[in-house]
This record gives structure tokens, sequence and C-alpha cells, in this order.
């Protein structure tokens, strides 16, 4: 059973959302996303029994917003912090989705070429 958009996630299902790569054991990074909670003050998931974080819809669209910045753009922490501090913030959730669908049609495109080139080698 998946849960609606509106639920809040846990940290290793937002871990899942951003993409964020595993270690070579398969640990998923949830360090990654504590360590910016710690860093960027917008950043606010609902903290309940025995620590667990719980994230709302806001909280991974900042999320994502971070991990564009920083990991696909390159920015410094102190950069991000700027840029979410300021008004240019919002205008970055556009850009930051697309980027984000942009991967997602790449990483469809290669497995459909992946299939093809199988296909290929069957004849």
């Amino acid at each position: 059973m998946n849960k609606s958009n509106d639920a809040y996630k846990t940290i290793s299902e937002v871990v899942k959302i951003l993409k964020l790569k595993s270690n070579k054991k398969g640990v998923l990074p949830t360090h990654t996303i504590r360590f910016w909670e710690k860093q960027f003050k917008q950043i606010k998931p609902k903290i309940l029994n025995a620590n667990r974080r719980y994230y709302d819809e806001n909280d991974i669209n900042l999320l994502k917003k971070v991990k564009y910045l920083l990991k696909d753009q390159g920015m410094t922490i102190n950069g991000v912090k700027k840029i979410l501090d300021s008004k240019d913030s919002l205008e970055l959730d556009e850009t930051a989705n697309n980027s984000i669908k942009t991967d997602n049609f790449k990483n469809k495109l290669i497995n459909i070429s992946k299939i093809i080139k199988k296909l290929n080698d069957i004849r």
C-alpha cells in the first residue's frame, strides 16, 4: 500500500524520493538529510516518538531545492543559505523540479536504449 502524496514521509522515504546515492553496503544516506537539517533552518520535520523524523510535502520540496543547488549546481552551503533566505528562492522551484523531471526522462531513455540493445542482441 502506497502513501498518498500528502502523507508524512519517513527519512528513508525522503532519501529515496531525492535519489541520494546509497553507500557500497546499501545503507541509505540519511545522515545527509540530518546534516542539511542542521545547516538550513527552514527544514523542520516533525520529530515524534524516539526521535523519528517525519517530513511533509513542504519539507520535501525544500530538500529537493537544497539537493539541486548543492549537488546539481555545485553551490556552497553558504550560497544556498543566501538563496533560501532571499526572494530568489521561489524562482528555483520550477528550475529544480524541471531538473528532476529531466533526470527521470534521461533514466527512462537509458533504460529504453538498453532494452533495444538486448533485443538487437537476441536477433
